[in-house]
């Protein structure tokens, strides 16, 4: 049976059979009891499906399974003919079942493929299995080709095809490039369907020389790749500006033919430059949003399951700024054959009539044949008990032996359904399957079901019996279901006994015994009290049980809902809680729960704790319940209740409470009616119509409620009409199309009566058409179809019941189901206020193009990439959405990312879903100020100076301008000294600092800078390197200073301390610092100015000569060099502008340098260090005439006969095909194969290699490795730069230079 097989109807002629007599289908229980004695032609359970693809390296594994009685037994075919099993050594049939596995052995798969089908056969009849297709998994080779370079002019569309070779199954198509990245796609650049790439525009930044293709093919886990393709994209002359075209589908429309079920996948690329945008429409529909999903740029529609309906033309528009292009493809929608209604295997009765249905659909409409065992029923001999009508087969007065399996097999040519189903005729008396003599128990007043199931065929009558003689029927209290079960609506005590079912055929009949009890409910009588007890004291909580005597109950104690506590002080009794030595842990409420295998019940108590009292309180407890209930003055709706009151005990009743049971609609419900004061001891209850009262009365004091009252004697209230509507009545709609009616029904209290219904009506609002009507069950909510989108309705739910209607109701609106937005936002500008903040504004849509209530507008927006980047630097980032509830035109976009390019793009929401984005928007962010440096490191310290280095800023968010840095010491209590400032350019990322204190704490703050200002600073604190001789020169006036023994640190003055907690407040200058090292006096200040010029003047101490001045503007410290040693300055730092007359100066400070103390003893004088150096110097010369020497000793000869000497396989003459000397060819494999690890200078011979060029003359010159003769002949070996030089240095007749010599001996 071939895929595409078509199959022949057996008889042509329609059959008009009356079918009044027909039977329903017999199910075969699963009791294996009933199975044993039963045939059953073979049923398939279990098969592969029907394309097998298979992997050569794994053995072939076809599934086949089957049930029958007897067990059936399985054969095969393959290709529509006998598969003998028994001549292949390579095949097996699997015991017990009829799978087949076939051992896969060298290159024998591929004569194992086929068209296989799987025959179950017993006795009775004949199953097959689907055709199932094996075919061996492929991944064949690319075809050779070659691939031509590519050359473009900038801006003109190109395809780049792959063409993969066709394996089984079909291969996963991807581009990636030589370092096996994938290429990056966008709405310019994306790969088709068939695995083509295409590109829109050309650019420059698409000129690569490795475009290369990749299948993976699934089955066999292989990959594949074509060779590379090189694109050159030439920029002279480039294309210009043009409307948009198709590149897929050509021409103005196209054709799809899809299958029902299947997903549909349209694609539609397009050229243009712009790059155009695509747009997907459905002509006169929509799409289907929940099965609709638009990828591959918005290149790609896919919409899965596709049905009839997704038929029509769609069209495809691509749009840019020049003008849009459209393309229209046909859809048709053909279906492969689906199931309306399968055959069901039909067991009947000798004599019986019956049919098998075999319903499909599928475009074209399938052909049906009909089979037997097998076999085209067509060519079956005539039975006149049979007889075919299409998709039907009718059976009639059918007799024994009859039985068979009968193969429906639709096809068309997109496929096939093939369905077994056996007619099994069976002559069996009835059985009765439920165990007998088996006992029921349920609770008084509950539902009771008693259980028949039977087997027989004919199918048997149930009857059932109580005590043996008195016939069930059904009526008010009982209920027969066509399963044979027995219900009791609501079972009494009266109900108990022994129940007969009698299943009856033309066979036979068979009975079956089962007993009923009936248990008294399980009832807490003494519940438990609340409890005020002190601290330390025990106490209890009681709770005495009723239960039936036949049923054990269960006690569980809990403390808040959760288990008591695993702790010796709780102990439960028979009859309740006891609590010793109480603590304020133990307060809390207790809950008593009695659980018997059928019911339960619970009753909870409060205890509480407090602090112990020398002298007793008075006891407080709750009032003992009213008695002697007695109802008067009965009324149609009212009765007066009266009762006696119990004992107070210390605490005067302050009210009663009146509760009601409805034994009718609520039984063991009670509900709170009324309370009356506590002087009151009778009320006038207020009652309903339909209603089986009963009452009872409980008390309440300050301690609490009494335990109720015994219940009233019933009190029943005629039926009548309703007397209030459903509550919350609402009108929503959940789809388009539809308006959801809902509310909340009456309770059976406030029913007043049997039979209770709704009278549901609507009308659209404001129209002129009358009220729609509709009567419900007593349920909650009716559907109206067929509405109009996000239309106002009104609507009213009245209430009914065989006894009248309820009131008039007062009409409610809603609104019917809303659509999706039609339409998107125009006109949409942005308005960048600063670097992180913008403001973006649109048209509002017209409210009808919502299509429901409008919830607002989303705005989505993401960062492109930054202004300092080129567009394929681009990395964009997590969308961003912003939601704006109501009829906004406009909205703020914080937390941008300065001097950035933003695109964002807005959509339309209501309560069903957005609508269409709006044309992207793109705007640009200015600049502002850069983040902090990505790192500062303070690296070499030494007694004055350090080293910084750092990082640029991770964001720079505009052009950077430079760098700032602060700098000042820290003293050991955390105090910070004066400030120096340093500026840098841009491209400095380290710098020195000098004349620093040895041993001290530096505190650094850098930030980084654009025209925008700074940014935030990073900071980093280091010392200095310790100095561990801290002797300081003392200095006289008019003296220089006595020499030290050992090294003058610098000297350091001051005005005032060097350190300070906050700037001073008030003047233009602070603290003035001085320090002296062998390079100059450093003086620093603090500045609190504003002035444009500031200057450091200096004169000789007690000398009349003008005061030297230094410009220092943008500082706060300098350091004056020139000074003579031995003298006393004064020094003081002014600060003026041209335009102020006024002077602001520090005060003078006396700075005195000191003189030139001796240093420590020169080692360059010592004479051990120049004799040490005069040997070496000697050794060095003694080594290099040794060298001399020997380099001259062996004479000179020609390259020839170097070369014939050595006769060194490596050097080889240049290569006609490549045009490569083969010597240099031999370095290269040297140079890989030698390769130093990164980072290294050296080889791992040993030998010195330089960095420069290998073609450099200093090779071939007076480096060593060779040299010219006096002819002007070169002699120096080809193969110099090689590692086999360092191994040749004995044999060879040159002398080796004083450079290689070096490098040798070192």
């Amino acid at each position: 049976m071939d895929r595409n097989r078509k199959w022949v109807p057996g008889f042509g002629a329609v059959l008009f059979i009356f079918m009044s007599h027909m039977t329903s289908a017999l199910e075969v229980p699963l009791d294996p009891k009933v199975l044993e004695g039963l045939p059953q032609p073979p049923t398939i359970t279990v098969q592969s499906p029907k394309f097998y693809v298979f992997d050569p390296r794994d053995n072939i594994v076809i599934h086949c399974e089957a049930k029958g009685k007897p067990q059936p037994r399985f054969s095969w075919t393959r290709n529509g003919t006998h598969f003998d099993v028994e001549k292949d050594p390579n095949v097996l049939i699997m015991p017990g079942v009829g799978t087949l596995v076939i051992e896969i052995r060298g290159e024998m798969s591929e004569t194992y493929e086929g068209t296989y089908q799987c025959i179950a056969h017993n006795e009775h009849g004949t199953a097959l299995s689907n055709n199932i297709v094996v075919r061996q998994s492929r991944s064949p080779l690319w075809s050779k080709e070659r691939n031509v370079a590519i050359v473009v002019q900038m801006g003109f569309s190109l395809v780049l095809q792959c063409r993969p070779p066709a394996g089984l199954p079909p291969p996963v198509i991807f581009w990636m490039d030589s370092t096996f990245r994938r290429l990056t796609q966008d709405k310019r650049i994306s790969q088709a369907l068939n695995g083509d790439l295409y590109i829109s525009n050309t650019l420059p930044e698409d000129t690569r020389n490795d475009y290369i293709c990749f299948a993976r093919f699934p089955s066999t886990q292989t990959i594949q790749q074509k060779q590379p393709v090189s694109v050159t994209v030439l920029e002279s002359n480039p294309e210009g500006e043009r409307p948009p075209g198709f590149m897929t589908p050509l021409g103005a429309t196209s054709t799809k033919m899809v299958l029902r079920g299947d997903t549909l996948n349209l694609e539609c690329i397009a050229e243009g430059l712009p790059t155009p945008d695509i747009t997907w429409q459905k002509e006169g529909g929509e799409l289907p949003s929940s099965r609709t999903s638009i990828n591959n740029f918005q290149k790609l529609l896919k919409i899965s399951d596709v049905s009839e309906a997704d038929a029509g033309d769609y069209r495809c528009t691509a749009s840019n700024s020049l003008g849009s292009a459209h393309h229209i493809i046909k859809v048709t929608v053909k279906a492969a054959p689906f199931w309306i209604s399968a055959p069901r295997n039909l067991i009947l009765a000798p004599n019986e009539t019956g049919m098998l249905t075999c319903r499909v659909g599928g475009e074209p409409k399938p052909q049906i044949e009909w089979f037997i065992n097998g076999a085209p029923l067509a060519n079956a001999p005539m039975d006149i008990s049979r007889k075919v009508d299409s998709d039907t087969v009718i059976f009639s007065n059918v007799q024994s032996g009859s039985s068979a399996v009968y193969q429906c097999n639709a096809s068309n040519e997109f496929g096939y359904l093939m369905a077994n189903a056996f007619v099994s005729v069976l002559a069996e008396p009835p059985r009765v399957l439920t165990p007998s003599n088996y006992e029921y128990q349920v609770i008084s007043n509950n539902p009771a079901l008693l259980h028949c199931a039977s087997f027989g065929s004919p199918i048997p009558t149930i009857t059932w019996f109580k005590d043996s003689h008195t016939s069930i029927n059904n009526d008010d209290s009982y209920v027969i279901h066509e399963n044979g079960t027995l219900e009791i609506l609501v079972a009494q005590p009266l109900n108990s006994g022994k129940y007969t079912c009698i299943a009856t055929n033309n066979l036979g009949i068979k009975e079956n015994h089962v007993y009923l009890r009936v248990k008294e409910p399980t009832r807490i009588i003494k519940q438990p009290e609340y409890r005020e007890v002190q601290k330390g004291m025990s106490t209890g909580f009681e709770c005495t049980v009723k239960h039936d005597s036949s049923l054990v109950p269960t006690m569980t104690w809990l403390k808040d809902n959760r288990e008591l506590p695993d702790d010796k002080r709780f102990k439960v009794t028979k009859d309740g809680l006891t609590i010793k030595d109480v603590t304020d842990k133990d307060e809390g409420t207790y809950t008593c729960i009695v659980n018997t295998t059928l019911d339960q019940d619970s009753a909870s108590a409060v205890l509480s704790i407090v602090e112990a009292t020398p002298t007793p309180a008075i006891v407080y407890e709750q009032p003992d319940p009213p008695t002697d209930l007695e109802l008067t003055d009965q009324a149609e709706r009212s009765v007066q209740l009266t009762w006696t009151p119990g004992d107070e005990h210390n605490s005067p009743t302050q009210k009663f409470l009146i509760q009601y049971e409805d034994l009718l609609h609520e039984p063991r419900v009670w509900n709170n009616l009324t309370e009356v004061p506590g002087t009151s001891t009778t009320v006038q209850l207020h009652l309903s119509p339909y209603v089986y009262y009963s009452f009872r009365v409980l008390a309440m004091n300050q301690v609490g409620y009494s335990q109720p009252s015994q219940p009233s004697h019933q009190y029943r209230t005629n039926p009548a009409a309703p007397d209030v509507n459903p509550s919350d009545v609402q009108a929503v709609g959940t789809e388009p199309g539809n308006l959801v009616i809902s509310w909340t029904p009456l309770t059976g209290f406030q029913s007043n009566g049997p039979g209770l219904e709704y009278r549901v009506q609507w009308k659209q609002k404001d129209a002129d058409e009358g009220w729609s009507s509709q009567k419900v069950a007593n349920v909650s909510h009716f559907i109206v179809s067929g509405t109009p989108i996000y239309v106002p309705y009104e609507i009213k739910v009245q209430a009914l019941n065989d006894y009248g209607s309820g009131p008039e109701p007062e009409p409610v609106t809603g609104f019917s189901g809303e659509g999706l937005p039609l339409s998107a936002p125009d006109n949409v500008h942005v308005t960048v206020h600063n670097g992180t903040l913008a403001e973006v504004h649109w048209e509002p849509v017209s409210l009808p193009s919502v299509q429901g209530k409008l919830q607002g507008y989303k705005v989505y927006y993401y960062r492109k990439r930054g202004l300092h980047e080129e567009e394929q630097e681009a990395h964009q980032l997590e969308e961003n959405v912003l939601s704006f509830s109501g009829n906004r035109s406009e909205g703020r976009l914080p937390g941008l990312q300065p001097y950035s390019v933003y695109n964002l793009f807005i959509r339309v929401l209501n309560n069903k879903g957005e609508g269409p984005p709006s044309p992207g928007k793109t705007f640009e962010t200015p600049e502002g100020v850069p983040g902090p440096p990505s790192f500062l490191n303070a690296v070499n310290p030494s007694l004055d100076t350090l080293t910084l280095e750092w990082g640029p800023p991770l964001n720079n968010n505009g052009r950077l301008a430079g760098y700032t840095l602060k700098y000042q010491p820290v003293n050991t209590t955390s105090e910070l000294g004066p400030v120096k400032v340093m500026t840098f350019q841009a491209n400095e990322t380290t710098t020195t600092l000098g004349n620093l204190n040895a041993s001290m704490l530096y505190r650094f703050n850098l930030s980084a800078r654009t025209i925008k200002g700074s940014g935030p600073i990073i900071v980093q604190e280091a010392f200095t390197a310790m100095d561990t001789v801290h002797i300081q020169p003392t200095v006289e006036a008019g003296k220089g200073p006595t020499e030290p023994s050992h090294p003058t640190p610098p000297i350091t003055q001051s005005l005032h301390s060097p350190f300070h907690k906050a700037p001073p407040v008030g003047p233009v200058f602070g603290t003035v610092n001085t320090s002296v090292s062998e390079e100059g006096a450093v003086i620093s200040w603090e500045y609190f100015g504003h002035h444009k010029n500031v200057y450091v003047e200096y004169i000789v101490e007690n000398s009349k000569e003008d005061w030297k001045k230094e410009l220092v503007n943008g500082s706060h410290s300098h350091m004056i060099k020139g000074l003579k040693p031995g003298t006393s300055y004064r020094v003081r730092v002014v600060a003026r502008d041209a335009a102020d007359s006024t002077v602001h100066s520090t005060d003078e400070v006396l700075v005195a340098v000191p003189a030139v103390p001796s240093r420590q003893v020169d080692i360059a004088t010592q004479g051990w260090f120049i004799g040490l150096m005069c040997a070496i110097a000697l050794l060095i010369l003694v080594l290099l005439i040794v060298c001399f020497i020997k380099r001259n000793k062996g004479g000179k000869y020609p390259v020839k006969e170097k070369e014939d000497a050595h006769q060194d396989p490596e050097i080889q003459p240049m290569k006609e095909d490549d045009g490569t000397f083969g010597e240099y060819r031999s370095m290269e494999s040297d140079t890989e194969d030698h390769k130093p690890l990164k980072g290294s200078r050296t080889p791992s011979n040993g030998t010195v290699r330089r960095d420069e060029s290998d073609d450099s003359l200093v090779d071939y010159g007076e480096g060593g490795d060779g040299q010219f003769n006096e002819d002007g002949s070169f002699i120096g070996q080809y193969s110099g730069k090689k590692e086999k030089d360092t191994h040749e240095g004995n044999e060879s007749s040159e002398a080796p230079s004083p450079v290689n010599a070096m490098n040798s001996f070192v």
